[in-house]
């Protein structure tokens, strides 16, 4: 992902107060518990296996395998250089991983943990999402702005695609189509599996777009902006039909279907959350959780919203090679927070 998201920069505010919500709601989110991962280095995007009760955190050269019925590591998968999204087969028995810095994705065991393939890919895979009709897995690389199709059967790149800037996350709505979204550009691009072809450029008149949700029923696309802004797209004309406001450093978005929210984890240390079964689109909680808690999974098989975030030390003295230099990570203290209704 994003040069600016390593290690989710910030300092660690522990605080499990709710900030704001609208009355009439119903209930509110907070945060229900916290399990600790240890181990050090950065992170990225990760995800659920709802059905399985297990989380793929990506971080730093491994992925941690969470039981989420616990909060216990079960395992890892290992041997990469820097990994960054994992995708998972509906089959329920393979999952894959960008592995930035190894410009590969990796195939893995999801019973053992063990890696069986490592495929070749552009410069720097990022985001990573698997295609269901196709029956391929899409790696959009980061320096090389293009994205790498893979033959999940054939475990090969079968076409490789420009993309005309850099992506961030990608979502597919489980018709042929990919979207994502193209971070400089400000846009999605939607892409057709079939052809491997892209089909429209849509302006979304914000900054820096990175994490993107998508409602399958209501034909709508959650992106994630700089500037303290999400926007609702049409995923059909491309479209845009909202712009709420979300906390400042936003990295990852999820949506719930069943109660038709849409979630921002921001740096900031907040969780917005935008009640999406209203035409307004409007804001309806803002959770305070912890600075640098800016990237997220959420379970549709629990409703439960995951992030996670690390303690934070001071940052190195600026220097001509560094003159920005994030702060360091203190060993052991990654963790993740388990939010819930």
């Amino acid at each position: 992902m994003r040069c600016k998201r390593f290690a989710r920069m910030g300092l660690l505010a522990a605080s499990f107060v709710l900030v704001s919500s609208i009355p009439g709601f119903g209930q509110t989110y907070h945060i229900a518990d916290r399990w600790m991962i240890g181990g050090q280095g950065g992170w990225d995007y990760f995800v659920a296996d709802g059905p399985a009760h297990r989380l793929y955190v990506t971080h730093n050269s491994r992925v941690e395998v969470v039981d989420t019925t616990t909060g216990k590591v079960l395992g890892a998968i290992t041997g990469m250089k820097s990994t960054h999204g994992v995708a998972l087969d509906p089959d329920g028995k393979s999952g894959y991983i960008s592995d930035g810095a190894g410009n590969a994705v990796v195939v893995f065991d999801r019973s053992t943990f063990a890696t069986e393939a490592t495929i070749p890919a552009g410069t720097n895979p990022d985001g990573i999402v698997y295609e269901p009709v196709t029956k391929t897995v899409w790696a959009f690389n980061g320096r090389s702005h293009d994205v790498s199709v893979i033959d999940v059967a054939a475990r090969k790149v079968i076409a490789t695609l420009p993309v005309g800037g850099k992506p961030e996350f990608p979502v597919a709505d489980g018709k042929g189509n990919v979207f994502v979204n193209i971070e400089d550009k400000s846009e999605i691009l939607k892409l057709d599996a079939k052809t491997h072809s892209g089909l429209a450029h849509w302006p979304l008149g914000c900054d820096s777009p990175s994490g993107l949700a998508y409602d399958a029923a209501g034909h709508r696309l959650f992106s994630v902006c700089d500037g303290g802004k999400m926007v609702v797209t049409d995923s059909q004309t491309g479209r845009v039909l909202a712009t709420p406001a979300i906390g400042d450093s936003p990295d990852a978005t999820g949506y719930d279907a069943q109660h038709k929210v849409a979630f921002s984890s921001n740096g900031d240390g907040t969780l917005t959350v935008v009640d999406a079964s209203k035409p307004s689109y409007p804001v309806v909680q803002t959770l305070k959780t912890e600075k640098g808690a800016r990237t997220m999974a959420f379970d549709d098989a629990t409703g439960r919203v995951y992030l996670v975030t690390a303690k934070f030390g001071p940052a190195p003295a600026p220097s001509a090679a560094s003159p920005r230099p994030r702060p360091t990570i203190e060993p052991d203290s990654f963790s993740v927070l388990v939010v819930t209704r």
